[in-house]
């Protein structure tokens, strides 16, 4: 029997390609949304998914959406970062009153905002969770509450990775609102750290075709079971600002650093910047997730090499054009330094 998954936030970056991952293993997708039209309008090209109306926040809303699902896809986010503390846990509470009703299994993308330096530089499912920030702490009480459900019956799959990039819908990321500006040509690319200092990546296609290939291992997998994602680990930072300039075969293009003073004096003000600035502490230290488990499980991990995802990000964004004579192959090479 075909299995059937309802994803929450499937106009979102992770949601969308697991969807899209999903379908291509054989899977039926459901997704919810407050105006199913015009989502459908929105992924035109994806029109196997089976809109419901409803809201996240609406706990009759989700139980509804998940009658004879056998996965809920939690995807779903407050846009730029606005008013997680009220939202967030809210949110996970209605997936998993559910999931406890539909007999469904979770699938949860983590991030690395659960750890904060004592554990780094290498993260393993193993390490100790001890936040440095708000959201962070919020992650790790979202994943606390998943655990307690695991116990009480609905397995959880956890899936974490670095910060997301690429996908269709993925602008709600560092690499949208930090590296570059979305809908407008390259003529710099910003770098939010120290360009010494290593950076992970994760690349949500390839993330999104991990969580397909488990979940064709659900009979293997633990009641709660979490696995991290390794993605593209860039030992100098600095590297996916060359890699930007590759892709869009512009090498000369100016490397900016981020303004965090200016972020600083507009975040009491601007909500998506106080959050951002939480964050900084990711990147001034390295931060790298161990993905021994994961392959070991699987036996690999699916990888897009790096200038091939990055260009799809960036045409995605609409910050090059793929048919432009210029954005066609030049004679560079991308390596571990800078593009010269």
């Amino acid at each position: 029997m075909t299995s059937t998954a309802l994803i929450l936030g499937a106009t979102g970056g992770f949601g969308g390609e697991t969807a899209l991952a999903l379908h291509r293993h054989g899977w039926q997708i459901r997704a919810l949304h407050r105006n199913p039209k015009a989502a459908a309008r929105a992924l035109s090209d994806m029109p196997f998914i089976d809109w419901v109306k409803g809201d996240a926040m609406n706990a009759g809303d989700v139980r509804a959406a998940a009658v004879n699902v056998d996965v809920i896809v939690h995807a779903v986010n407050p846009p730029g970062y606005r008013n997680w503390g009220g939202t967030v846990l809210p949110m996970i509470g209605n997936t998993i009153a559910a999931a406890k009703e539909a007999g469904a299994r979770i699938v949860f993308p983590g991030t690395v905002y659960n750890f904060g330096p004592d554990v780094f530089p290498l993260l393993a499912e193993t390490s100790p969770q001890n936040p440095k920030t708000r959201k962070g702490a919020l992650r790790v009480e979202m994943e606390r509450r998943l655990r307690a459900a695991s116990e009480e019956g609905v397995p959880v799959l956890i899936l974490r990775g670095g910060d997301f990039f690429g996908g269709r819908n993925a602008a709600n990321n560092w690499f949208a609102q930090g590296l570059v500006t979305p809908g407008k040509r390259l003529r710099s690319v910003t770098y939010p750290g120290p360009h010494r200092v290593g950076h992970n990546w994760a690349y949500l296609p390839d993330m999104a075709e991990t969580v397909a290939r488990l979940l064709l291992c659900a009979d293997e997998l633990k009641p709660f079971e979490v696995f991290h994602f390794g993605g593209h680990w860039l030992e100098q930072g600095i590297e996916m600002a060359d890699a930007v300039r590759f892709a869009a075969r512009k090498p000369d293009l100016p490397v900016k650093r981020l303004p965090w003073f200016a972020l600083t004096l507009l975040s009491p003000f601007v909500e998506t910047f106080r959050e951002m600035r939480e964050m900084r502490y990711l990147w001034k230290k390295s931060v790298k997730l161990d993905n021994a488990k994961l392959v070991a499980f699987l036996g690999h991990e699916p990888h897009t090499p790096l200038d091939i995802a990055v260009r799809a990000t960036l045409a995605g964004l609409g910050c090059i054009d793929m048919a432009d004579p210029s954005s066609r192959p030049a004679t560079l090479s991308l390596t571990e330094g800078t593009i010269r």
